[in-house]
């Protein structure tokens, strides 16, 4: 075995394994942030058996793990046992195979081992000049882990969240897709190592030349990582748990885990996109000839633009209502895709003809790009407040009645 190979399987031992940690606390996580915005006691007592040690509630996510590992295994005679053990497979795999392409730091200097002489790069397979074909690829596949746990259930709240599931998913990529394009135009690469580091050398994040772009796909990822208040899949006031109802065990703990990874890739994605990666302005440097304190900088700047991505997750979804299917459908199809188109022509337009642009107005073509992209998302900000009264069908919707309307019994 090869120190390369070493390399590659220490990066995938430490990722997956961080990944797995990263969602066990993000769940304590949660529900702290859940009592701060509900002025109540989170976990806090929860700490290690047989003693009086309570860590604020840190044993909490141990606690968790151990029920699902020791609950039943139960399968219900009525489903189809083939898919419906093969679900939670699919969609946790898809999960953690996605975060191959989705670099974890910069690169750390040369080890002077024999095999080692270069610097390592932070990401698993360094050399996929299609990082988001892949991820977009498999993030797709995620989606058949939902569709074929609500189908295999033989159960109709697993199967209405199915399919609230695959209209949801499926309409959302579009505009995720419309948002991303418009980031791989300006830097000409589907390479997130790339793209991070082009806004490092030009020092300027790319939220500052694609804002319309950053909000569409910001609220298309929400949709995607199904996360109130888009959970429609799994809404639990109106379908008990969705697509994973009648799922128990270490089967629905793989479910729940793959749901938060999505969330963790989404926050992956939007900082390495728009927010700079692992860049900060006078503390990290641009290149790639990095000493160890910078390599760990790095490390450590990517990680808290993460975890700040990942509380505005965790703050709207208790702080916002669910939306109605309908609600949901009409904001990808009537909102997020005109605007993305808009925000994609813009783009092109930007790039093809940015410094002919800019030579006839002698501005450079930076602050040319940085004033058109915010010129037109404030008039897209406009349009939307102006035709919103003209959209919303505010039509009194008839009650479903249990009983004839005709009778005595009726009020």
């Amino acid at each position: 075995m090869t120190a390369a190979t070493i390399v590659t399987l220490i990066k995938i031992f430490l990722l997956v394994g961080g990944l797995l940690t990263a969602a066990a606390y993000l769940v304590l996580l949660e529900r702290w942030m859940a009592a701060w915005v509900q002025d109540r006691r989170g976990p806090n007592r929860v700490g290690i058996p047989l003693t009086n040690i309570k860590m604020f509630g840190l044993g909490q996510p141990l606690a968790d793990g151990l029920k699902f590992i020791f609950k039943e295994e139960f399968t219900p005679n009525h489903v189809d046992k083939a898919l419906f053990r093969l679900a939670p497979i699919v969609i946790m795999t898809a999960a953690v195979a996605i975060f191959a392409a989705i670099p974890f730091g910069s690169v750390l200097p040369p080890l002077g081992i024999n095999g080692v002489q270069d610097p390592i790069p932070l990401l698993v397979a360094p050399g996929l000049e299609v990082g988001m074909v892949y991820i977009f690829a498999l993030s797709s596949i995620a989606v058949y882990g939902v569709i074929l746990g609500g189908w295999a259930s033989n159960n109709k709240y697993s199967f209405l969240g199915a399919l609230r599931s695959s209209a949801q998913l499926i309409s959302y990529e579009i505009p995720l897709g419309l948002g991303l394009l418009g980031v791989v135009l300006l830097s000409g690469t589907l390479k997130l190592d790339s793209i991070i580091g082009q806004q490092a050398q030009t020092g300027v994040w790319n939220v500052f030349l694609q804002p319309l772009g950053f909000f569409v796909f910001v609220i298309a990822a929400t949709a995607e990582a199904a996360r109130l208040p888009f959970d429609l899949p799994e809404a639990e006031q109106e379908l008990i748990g969705g697509y994973h109802t009648e799922y128990s065990g270490m089967k629905l703990l793989l479910y729940l885990i793959a749901e938060f990874l999505h969330m963790i890739t989404a926050s992956f994605l939007i900082v390495i996109l728009f927010l700079g990666g692992w860049h900060f302005w006078g503390l990290t440097g641009a290149g790639n000839e990095v000493t160890w304190p910078i390599a760990i900088l790095r490390i450590v700047v990517l990680a808290a633009k993460i975890l700040a991505v990942i509380l505005l997750f965790m703050i709207v979804r208790w702080s916002w209502p669910r939306f109605r299917f309908d609600q949901l459908m009409s904001l990808a199809w009537k909102v997020m895709v005109p605007l993305g188109l808009v925000n994609l022509l813009v783009t092109a337009v930007l790039v093809e003809y940015g410094d002919a642009i800019s030579q006839s107005i002698g501005a450079s073509t930076l602050w040319v790009t940085i004033v058109l992209s915010w010129s037109i998302t404030l008039a897209a900000w406009i349009g939307a407040g102006l035709l919103a009264p003209l959209s919303t069908d505010n039509t009194p919707r008839p009650l479903a009645l249990p009983f004839d309307p005709e009778s005595e019994l009726a009020p």
